[in-house]
């Protein structure tokens, strides 16, 4: 059974009243609809006084069935007459006939209408509401005429656009709790209102400002504006949203340099002081909290003395508004930036707001009032331009005909809906309980106000998305774009700003986009600290304002602090045994001390064998020996430098070496030696026998030592912290404190070196097989090109890498005398012992290898 049998004997008509601030001059228009006809009586068209607002002389159709909804609108009265009011209102009677027509929401039921003017005046509106809910029940019937000489009981009410109003009539409806009417807003944002303890029958279709304010803290801190000035209405609109954003704000970051508050009827000598304090402030963006009441009165104001030079951030009572695009002097709000609601379409709107003309109703002052103030004439002639009533609203361009702005047209429209949905959730659970015998029988009186309350709480709206908008000028008109999203529906801790388009702040005409790559402008109260300051906050000012105080001697600014940076001390760096670098030095100087101990351990093995004997075993051990000390040596350079280990490691270092250079040289001159001695009646080789060798290279290290120990007494190495080679880290590294001692190691053991490969390349052509000469000269040459190279390698490396470098150098130049003079050797102990016999050695035999 459809809802239109089921509810066909019951020809109802529920009453909707509608307050909307329209005009100064505050009057009162009521019309009655059917969906078969319109009521009209003389005494329903016939303006009134708002105070009070429902007035002995108007009067209404009373339903048979329910109650009527009153519907609240009102925002600012910016001259005589508002089109955009009057829009809003004609949007509700566009969404009643809608739903009149429909066969699938409310068949058989016919919603009607009211139409307040509450001047922006709040008492007004709440004497309103007040009048309403003592209106008498549902008692006579639809066909008497004197039904409209009271006012209806009232089951909802949606409205007022206004906060501070709504705030008003919420109070008072729900003070009288369970029986109390549900309210609706479609433009009232106070984040206040959402405290259904205190507000239980409150609903909206609009966001609310909560999201708004922490939205906009966001947005500022998204273009690194931390220096702000903030304007805001002084009501509960404006102060409660500034209150959330200067709380948001501070969270983010972001300091507020003035606050300052205005009202719609504060006197011109209060703008010109916001003003003053505006274009005096050193902040370059203002956050503007306002109504579009405040705000056009503050802009005029700020108009006359020239663009500020200005960033605007607004909020969304303003942000969209035609107004502002309608007029050139506006110019300066150019690159505005702010949230605004999600806008929508209304297919049929446009035609239907084109069809109002004031002789449907002659006896409706406020159409006449529409059509005089758009048209600029009037119907009673005189001084002004006649009307006619043939001007048509097609051609007409303002903000009653603008189609591309619904945003709140929207929010009515969806309110509308709401009671409608209800309404017909509830009676279709009525009949519904009627069929299954639950209640014998139902009728209009058994519809509550909590019932509607429930019903259109679990109605849900498509209100929880904002949309950021920038105003940009082009050819001297601003113009909307959208170049961001908020998502309100998202709990706040995950609310993010998404799909920003790159900011654009226009200063010049023919700019037909937004989504131009240029820098927005910044607005800070102190500049960023460089690296190595820190933030000192200046005295009786915001964090944001600050000197910048040089951090001490190896301290830099901890860039990770956001509210105030604090000076810590600079992270130090060496080459450690924990990193990868150091790890892959240590295990080469292990490996090459444990290759040399294995040789040692073949060399002992094969002791008496004849290559080992051959040109002094006993120095070739004292080789491998100090050849291991080398390359532990270079472990004394990796770890955190001290006194003790910076001493160390370059005095080991110096030593170890010229003990195995000395030891070469011994080598080498044994070779020449023992080819001297082959001559007829020379005797050289008892004077350079076993015990000068080692005297040799006893003498030649003893100098080194004399030479390491007059670095240490006179200037010995110590750590250093290096602070120049880089402003963000400190280099611990070990300072060589005497230059010349360094050097003079340095220079020792390159001498050696030098008079070692000198004599080598010598011997390098004798004979026999046994030759060392060749591979000693190999040798050093490999040793004197890795500490050639290391020169420029260790004085232009920076930090550790000096460090490593050095080690390098050793262990390169360590590896080089090792492989080039024992890997032959033990080549042929290992892999070819029949090779290593004395007539082999001394090259008799007639298919030698020779090496």
């Amino acid at each position: 059974m459809s809802y239109k049998k089921t509810w066909e004997g019951m020809t109802d008509i529920i009453i909707i009243i509608f307050l909307i601030e329209i005009k100064l001059n505050c009057s009162m228009s009521l019309n009655c609809h059917t969906k078969k006809k319109t009521m009209e009586n003389p005494q329903c068209q016939k303006p009134a006084l708002i105070y009070p607002l429902l007035a002995h002389n108007s009067s209404i159709a009373q339903p048979l069935f329910l109650a009527s909804i009153n519907l609240f609108f009102g925002l600012f009265p910016l001259s005589s007459f508002d089109p955009r009011e009057f829009q809003f209102a004609q949007t509700l009677i566009f969404a009643l006939e809608e739903i009149n027509n429909s066969s699938d929401l409310l068949p058989g039921l016919s919603l009607g209408y009211q139409v307040y003017d509450s001047c922006s005046y709040a008492p007004l509106a709440i004497h309103s509401a007040l009048a309403l809910m003592n209106s008498p029940g549902p008692e006579d019937s639809l066909g008497d005429p004197s039904s409209c000489s009271r006012s209806p009981a009232v089951l909802g009410i949606v409205g007022e656009s206004s906060s501070t109003s709504t705030i008003g009539i919420s109070s008072l409806i729900n003070s009288n709790l369970p029986v109390s009417s549900t309210q609706i807003s479609h433009f009232a944002t106070c984040a206040c209102l959402s405290n259904k303890k205190k507000f239980p029958s409150f609903f909206r279709t609009i966001p609310s400002d909560f999201y708004q304010s922490r939205a906009l803290a966001k947005l500022v801190k998204h273009f690194g504006w931390n220096w702000v000035g903030v304007v805001n209405s002084n009501n509960d609109y404006g102060n409660n949203g500034m209150a959330t954003f200067l709380e948001a704000s501070w969270h983010e970051g972001v300091c507020v340099e003035y606050q300052e508050s205005i009202h719609r009827t504060d006197p011109r000598e209060k703008l010109l002081e916001v003003v003053k304090v505006i274009r005096r402030a050193t902040a370059k963006v203002v956050v503007l909290f306002l109504t579009l009441g405040e705000l056009i009165p503050l802009m005029n104001e700020m108009a006359l003395e020239g663009d500020p030079g200005l960033q605007w951030v607004g909020s969304e009572a303003w942000i969209t508004a035609r107004l502002l695009t309608e007029n050139k002097a506006y110019g300066f709000l150019r690159g505005a930036v702010g949230f605004a609601i999600r806008n929508a379409r209304l297919d049929g709107l446009e035609g239907f707001l084109q069809k109002v003309h004031p002789f449907q109703a002659p006896d409706n002052t406020l159409l006449r009032e529409f059509w005089e103030t758009v048209f600029k004439c009037s119907f009673e002639g005189g001084s002004s331009t006649l009307c006619l009533g043939t001007e048509s609203l097609a051609k007409l361009k303002n903000q009653y005909t603008d189609m591309s702005e619904l945003r709140i047209p929207n929010k009515v429209y969806t309110a509308v809906y709401a009671i409608a949905h209800a309404l017909h959730n509830l009676l279709t659970d009525l009949k519904n309980d009627t069929d299954s015998g639950k209640r014998p029988v139902y009728t209009p009186q058994q519809v509550s106000k909590p019932q509607i309350r429930q019903n259109i709480n679990n109605i849900s709206y498509e209100s929880s998305h904002s949309l950021c908008l920038s105003l940009c000028r082009s050819d001297g008109s601003l113009q909307f774009h959208v170049v961001g999203l908020y998502d309100s529906s998202m709990p706040p801790e995950q609310l993010t700003l998404k799909h920003f388009c790159t900011f654009i702040y226009i200063k010049y005409t023919n700019i037909q986009t937004c989504c131009i790559s240029l820098q927005a402008p910044a607005s800070v109260c102190s500049e960023s600290c460089p690296t190595g300051t820190r933030k000192a906050v200046q005295k009786g000012k915001p964090v944001c304002c600050y000197d910048c105080v040089p951090c001490g001697e190896g301290e830099i600014s901890n860039i990770t602090v956001l509210s105030l940076d604090l000076c810590v001390l600079k992270p130090v760096e060496f080459l450690s045994y924990e990193e990868m670098m150091g790890i892959v030095l240590v295990f080469f100087s292990l490996l090459g001390s444990g290759v040399t101990t294995l040789v040692a351990v073949v060399f002992s093995i094969h002791k008496d064998t004849p290559i080992v004997r051959a040109n002094n075993s006993e120095l070739s051990f004292l080789l491998l020996f100090f050849l291991t000390l080398c390359f532990l040596c270079s472990l004394t350079f990796i770890g955190r430098p001290s006194e003790w280990s910076c001493m160390l490691r370059h005095t080991a270092f110096g030593i170890t070496f010229v003990l195995c250079i000395s030891c070469v040289l011994g080598k080498t001159i044994v070779v020449l030696m023992a080819f001297r001695a082959t001559l007829p009646a020379s005797n050289i080789m008892k004077w350079f026998g076993p015990p000068q060798q080692r005297l040799s290279v006893l003498a030649f290290t003893l100098i080194q030592v004399l030479i390491c120990v007059l670095w240490l007494t006179v200037s010995p190495p110590f750590p250093y912290k290096n602070m120049k080679t880089y402003k963000e880290k400190i280099i611990l590294e070990c300072d060589v404190g005497s230059a010349i001692g360094f050097w003079a190691v340095l220079g020792y053991i390159g001498l050696l070196a030098l008079l070692c490969f000198v004599l080598a390349f010598l011997a390098r052509k004798l004979p026999d097989n046994f030759n060392e000469a060749k591979f000693i000269t190999f040798s050093m040459l490999i040793f004197c090109a890795v500490w050639i190279t290391f020169l420029p390698a260790y004085v232009s490396s920076p930090g550790k890498f000096t460090v490593a470098v050095e080690i390098f150098a050793i262990l390169a130049s360590s590896f080089g005398l090792l492989f080039c003079i024992f890997a032959p050797k033990c080549f042929i102990i290992l892999l070819r012992p029949e090779q290593n016999t004395k007539k082999h050695m001394m090259g008799k035999t007639s298919n030698d290898i020779r090496y």
